[in-house]
């Protein structure tokens, strides 16, 4: 049988949808299990054994291939059996009915569920979702099925290559030669509402390089370069780096953060690679429900600062953004130490 998984948009979600991966894996030993997902999220998924084949749908993208009306053609060809949808809108549930497959198992909502063969509904109070953990939102479609049980362990891989830019990082910066490394996170696809201002970040990584053995290294994405590099300078510690001079990439990324000993960031999709690899990980969370992204990770240290407005789940703060200034770099600091010293685990190299 051919089952078809049309994966999330999210980075982050992306992540948490991996144990239901291998919850569908492990239901369809046999079958050829194939994922449909934008292009970063293929290169976030890559490596993981509990998909046969992928195939890329990006509407707006330069490649012919990727466009829906091609996807569409890809999808009737295929005939697949069994398609499950962890993505919620009503685009997607509509290109996979009209691409013909058999059985559409996914969430009823956003006036899709006549399109659906198998619908599940969302917890709700009144007209609003209640907030409620990613992992199992996905995770019960898998069950749904009949699947087996799964762990709420996150799955994540590196290639050779994302390895192999994450040597140049640690050569060109002697991180080799590090006690620990801190890789911070400061980015937010989401919006400015979920950043931690960069003179937060700037003090948090000037006294974390002050450390003894200690390293920092600042991510970002393509759009984040200038962010990076301006917490850098405000740290103003020869320990202190940044990846934004370097070709940026989903895979050197995960490779970066694979190799820690610990991450602070934003609460954006590349906090969960932290859980995947087995590293401590401090978020910091303002406008959006902690509930929402939960994964349940034992090293996993949650700050947010009850608000009067908050949390909004808005993508940008229409006030003075105080959950997020009033989360104190002393106070992140000191949690910091505090994961440290629980977990002082050992250099992690390539």
């Amino acid at each position: 049988m051919n089952v078809l998984v049309v994966c999330p948009n999210w980075v982050g979600d992306a992540v948490m949808a991996t144990p239901m991966l291998r919850s569908l894996r492990r239901g369809f030993p046999h079958d050829r299990i194939v994922c449909l997902m934008r292009p970063v999220i293929a290169q976030v998924l890559e490596g993981l054994r509990s998909f046969d084949d992928s195939i890329l749908w990006n509407p707006g993208g330069r490649s012919h291939e990727e466009r829906t009306w091609q996807v569409l053609r890809t999808l009737r060809r295929a005939r697949f059996e069994l398609a499950v949808l962890l993505r919620n809108s009503f685009h997607s549930a509509a290109l996979i009915w009209a691409g013909g497959a058999k059985r559409r198992v996914g969430y009823r909502r956003d006036g899709r569920g006549w399109l659906l063969t198998d619908q599940l509904d969302p917890e709700r109070r009144g007209r609003q979702f209640v907030p409620s953990p990613v992992i199992d939102y996905y995770l019960n479609l898998a069950y749904h099925l009949g699947c087996p049980r799964e762990s709420y362990r996150l799955d994540m891989s590196t290639s050779p290559t994302d390895e192999e830019a994450a040597d140049r990082v640690w050569q060109v910066f002697g991180l080799d030669s590090a006690r620990q490394v801190v890789v911070l996170n400061p980015g937010a696809a989401f919006g400015a509402a979920k950043f931690w201002p960069t003179s937060h970040f700037g003090e948090l990584a000037r006294r974390l390089g002050a450390m003894p053995g200690t390293h920092v290294l600042v991510l970002c994405g393509p759009g984040e370069t200038a962010i990076s590099r301006e917490i850098v300078t405000r740290a103003a510690q020869p320990t202190v780096h940044s990846i934004a001079d370097f070709p940026i990439s989903i895979g050197l990324s995960k490779a970066c953060v694979r190799r820690a000993n610990l991450m602070v960031t934003t609460d954006s999709g590349p906090r969960h690679f932290a859980a995947a690899f087995d590293v401590p990980v401090i978020s910091l969370f303002g406008p959006t429900h902690i509930r929402w992204s939960e994964t349940f990770f034992a090293k996993a240290v949650h700050l947010q600062k009850e608000v009067s407005c908050g949390p909004c789940q808005l993508p940008r703060c229409p006030l003075d953004h105080r959950c997020m200034k009033e989360l104190a770099p002393d106070e992140v600091f000191q949690k910091a130490v505090e994961l440290l010293t629980q977990y002082p685990g050992q250099k992690r190299v390539a």
